[in-house]
């Protein structure tokens, strides 16, 4: 069955695949690591690359600011300064084209 997926051990059926070509260093390493956590290889290379993607995304959502950036962000928030003729030209016309 080409297209039959295989059931995972927590029960939810693997239908898409994954393939990557790795050195025979690589291989031996990532084996022997698999081997020692007593895991197979599938399951400790998915669980690798699903923690690997999850910090990737998570690091990429979170916003850093430098000590100088809070303190210009938090001084704008308190002494906001006033709106200009351009920032009023630009909020008429932004009500002008979305009717809000």
């Amino acid at each position: 069955m080409a297209n039959a997926g295989s059931k995972s051990s927590r029960g939810r059926v693997r239908a898409q695949r994954l393939e990557t070509r790795v050195t025979a260093e690589q291989k031996t390493l990532i084996e022997r690591a698999a081997a020692l956590q007593g895991r197979t290889v599938t399951d400790f290379v998915l669980t690798s690359v699903q923690d690997a993607a999850r910090r990737a995304i998570e690091k990429y959502q979170q916003l850093e600011l430098s000590v100088r950036d809070s303190e210009a962000f938090v001084e704008a928030l308190l002494n906001p300064k006033p709106v200009n003729d351009r920032l009023r030209d630009t909020i008429r016309r932004y009500r002008e084209t979305t009717g809000a």
